[in-house]
């Protein structure tokens, strides 16, 4: 508490900078310019035939996906304990990734990396936000200049300011059928302010046309789907990143991407009228780029089929739904093609035509990640996975207004209660492959199985997250 009050009494002159009055509108339209303009990103996929197939196509469908921002708002604020002794410097937080902060702590005490000990504790939650260990710096910076040991805690609305958000995100998809309802080609243009440009450059490879790219803010949509010529462009949203610092949350990039995909994907289905399941199923072939191979992601596409299968087989899929329920389907390889998580599930909804509030009823996942090597940490992680993941899809968000986040502290920002967790059930693939990761992947086909769920539901097609009762209600009004 006296810190508290010792922090209001300091006033501090600021100088504004150049994105003080950057809104999230702002964020996205800028997205969706840079979508248009052809020359700009990293082409990730261009395999040959993407332009003749949609000169020559029958019908062309094409949409528009929107994520907000995500704070990660772990439970424990960051925090750091720094002192010098015996001429060392020790720091004592909670930290994902020592070796990418160091620098900068050495940088700021004006000491070598070698003369900085970082003494590691349990996280009180990461997600990604401790991955970039910022707040250790003034907690450093303060205990030199006061000659004595400093711990630093954010305040809850401080820990918001500072967090590394998940950006926002523009997406538009386009797929090419012929007159028989063929798949012929498919484009996939993403674009948000990018965390490993941001804090870690170093991993960013060249796509095919020689730009470099974000691996985790778009390889989610690198999909095992046989859909004829595909082109996939990421591309970097400046404005985003002078607004704010990028971060990575829990299911990385392919929390967004696979929103779009799966949705597109749904849709696409009902274009050509065949079951959402069906439709997916008769395009996931382990041939060519989608066979698999040693060590991680052997057997290719038919794995990520056969989660599907199972969670068909295990769901209510294919039953008459009371009034105003429905059920939605995605599946995912998590985000890394070269160690695919294969993942499918069933999101079972009910739709509020008078508030236009959605319960989400039940989570049906079925999880391929290889050799299950512990299972109730296996379980633990799938339902804490699906549960984020249900959580931006329905629950939480915000925007950035005047540069800053709108939503600091629990009273605005309301991230899933317990009053609205499902009914779970997950089961696992028996498998003796290669293990594979499994903190992420489920996160990443909740939300889309909750959209299609809703459509399902009460006829309207919600392209934008988190869902909102007035989104709906807007929706079932047009």
């Amino acid at each position: 508490h006296a810190a508290n009050a010792a922090a209001e009494v300091i006033k501090v002159d600021w100088a504004a900078g150049k994105t003080a009055d950057v809104s999230e509108q702002q964020i996205l339209d800028e997205g969706r310019r840079l979508i248009d303009d052809a020359s700009t990103g990293a082409l990730v996929v261009n395999e040959d035939g993407v332009d003749n197939a949609f000169s020559s196509a029958d019908s062309v469908l094409e949409q528009e996906y929107v994520t907000h921002s995500v704070l990660h708002f772990q439970l424990e604020p960051v925090n750091a304990l720094a002192f010098q002794k015996d001429g060392r410097w020790e720091i004592h937080t909670g930290n994902q990734w020592q070796s990418l902060i160091l620098p900068t702590l050495a940088k700021a005490l004006g000491e070598k990396e070698d003369n900085i000990v970082m003494r590691t504790y349990l996280l009180g939650g990461g997600f990604g936000r401790r991955l970039n260990g910022d707040y250790c710096v003034p907690a450093a910076l303060a205990a030199k200049q006061l000659g004595k040991p400093v711990k630093l805690v954010l305040t809850r609305e401080d820990d918001s300011r500072f967090d590394s958000i998940r950006s926002p995100s523009v997406q538009k998809l386009r797929m090419a059928f012929d007159s028989n309802g063929q798949v012929l080609g498919m484009e996939h243009h993403a674009t948000a302010g990018w965390p490993t440009k941001a804090m870690a450059p170093f991993f960013m490879p060249k796509g095919e046309n020689g730009e470099k790219f974000d691996p985790f803010s778009i390889h989610g949509a690198a999909h095992w789907y046989s859909l004829g010529a595909h082109r996939l462009r990421a591309i970097s949203n400046e404005l985003a990143s002078d607004t704010f610092r990028p971060g990575w949350l829990r299911s990385v990039g392919s929390g967004w991407v696979n929103w779009a995909l799966e949705s597109f994907i749904d849709e696409a289905a009902r274009k050509t009228g065949e079951d959402a399941i069906e439709f997916r199923l008769s395009r996931l072939k382990a041939e060519g780029k989608n066979a698999g191979s040693a060590p991680n992601s052997v057997g290719g596409a038919n794995r990520q089929a056969t989660v599907l299968k199972r969670v068909r087989e295990i769901s209510d899929w294919g039953k008459d739904m009371p009034a105003d329920t429905g059920l939605g389907v995605a599946t995912t390889y998590g985000q890394e093609r070269n160690m695919p998580t294969w993942t499918a599930c069933v999101a079972r909804v009910h739709v509020n035509r008078d508030s236009g509030k959605v319960t989400l009823q039940k989570l049906t996942l079925v999880t391929d990640a290889g050799t299950i090597v512990h299972p109730d940490g296996a379980l633990a992680q799938v339902e804490g996975a699906a549960l984020w993941g249900a959580s931006m899809a329905l629950h939480e968000g915000t925007e950035i207004e005047q540069g800053e986040v709108r939503d600091t502290n629990l009273n605005t920002y309301t991230p899933m209660r317990m009053r609205d967790v499902p009914e779970i059930q997950a089961e696992f693939i028996k498998s003796t492959e290669t293990a594979v990761g499994l903190g992420e992947p489920a996160t990443t086909v909740v939300g889309p199985a909750i959209g299609n769920a809703i459509f399902a539901a009460a006829g309207v097609r919600m392209r934008t997250i988190p869902i909102r009762p007035e989104d709906i209600l807007a929706a079932l009004k047009a």
